[in-house]
């Protein structure tokens, strides 16, 4: 069984959006829906009333998620964040005797973390806690053989983050293969207010032990008031009908980004989610064109960190983006032609 690299200290761990130098203008690092944020969700953080407790068992809010998926209350698990689940579960899972891994050969470094921090190992076969995303990050696709990551022994956790901002297509998993899996959720991205931390998980059927044993591991109001704003909201149908409308902008936005990108010279990779992996020239990866790219307000993704070295992840972004994006890549490319990197 094959151990972990050592883990990097928690602030070293790469991630999108603001930095110590604050939020670029127009922040590419991120996959928030840049058609955010979405108006009912800010109301409702706007009225939420944060100078009492939520209710410790968070109990209208398990049935409205309950309700909203097709449920039964009992099923569902709240999380301060996806990153908070994703840490306690790989705790449970430790205590519970599984010391295997499997993970996604690019995707979210706090899985990879986690593990690190409970001394898991990664193994490719037999009983482990098994993560995938669809769809994923950084690719946005749908990871192979989802049916069989499913079936297989251990814990199997579906990060399905970037499902309501799935622009095209399905998918991997059919109802009955979403049954046998943990399903987390963080609706934060899609509803553009990500600096609100809110997580939530539908347990699979028949698990109720493992549900009980995480909420025992759980402090208590994982949920300040704020977050329970945003996962009340998430359930209303104005907001998805928002959500829904925000998708057919996205699309259209997506068309024209990747005509940009064309247009650049720049390669890309498929994606059915509102970013897309891009590869631009090798002078554009180094840290003096990245400064200057920041200093026009322009920030993106470094997929080195995913294991992809020479690509980054942008997000799809609005047009007046775009365009910075353009000019700014014009710009520094007549500076690289005269000799002045």
């Amino acid at each position: 069984m094959e151990r972990l690299n050592p883990a990097l200290p928690a602030l070293a761990r790469p991630h999108g959006g603001p930095d110590a130098r604050g939020a670029a203008r127009f922040d590419f690092s991120t996959n928030s829906n840049a058609c955010g944020p979405c108006p009912m969700a800010l109301q409702a953080l706007q009225q939420a009333d944060a100078s009492r407790y939520p209710d410790a068992t968070y109990s209208r809010l398990r049935l409205q998620l309950a309700t909203f998926h097709g449920v039964a209350p009992q099923r569902v698990a709240l999380a301060g964040s996806a990153s908070e689940f994703i840490f306690r579960i790989t705790a449970w899972a430790a205590r519970s005797g599984l010391r295997r891994v499997q993970l996604p050969r690019h995707g979210y470094g706090d899985y990879r973390a986690a593990a690190e921090a409970w001394g898991l190992g990664e193994a490719a076969s037999g009983p482990a806690l098994g993560w995938a995303c669809d769809p994923s990050s950084p690719l946005g696709q749908v990871p192979d053989d989802l049916a069989g990551w499913a079936s297989a022994d251990g814990v199997r956790v579906l990060d399905r983050a970037y499902e309501p901002l799935r622009l095209q297509g399905q998918g991997g998993l059919d109802a009955a293969g979403l049954q046998r899996v943990w399903q987390l959720f963080s609706p934060n991205k899609a509803l553009g207010l990500t600096g609100v931390r809110a997580a939530y998980a539908i347990a699979p059927q028949g698990a109720q032990q493992q549900v009980d044993e995480l909420a025992a591991l759980c402090p208590s109001w994982p949920l300040g008031a704020h977050g329970v704003a945003l996962l009340e909201s998430w359930c209303q149908v104005a907001t998805q009908d928002w959500l829904a409308a925000a998708r057919e902008r996205l699309r259209d936005w997506k068309v024209e980004q990747l005509a940009l990108l064309e247009q650049l010279g720049w390669q890309t990779r498929s994606s059915v989610a509102n970013f897309v992996l891009t590869a631009p020239a090798p002078a554009w990866l180094r840290p003096a064109a990245q400064l200057e790219l920041r200093a026009r307000g322009i920030q993106w993704r470094d997929a080195a960190s995913f294991g992809l070295p020479g690509w980054v992840r942008l997000a799809v972004l609005p047009p007046a983006a775009q365009q910075a994006l353009a000019q700014a890549v014009a710009g520094q490319d007549s500076a690289l032609k005269k000799g002045n990197p």
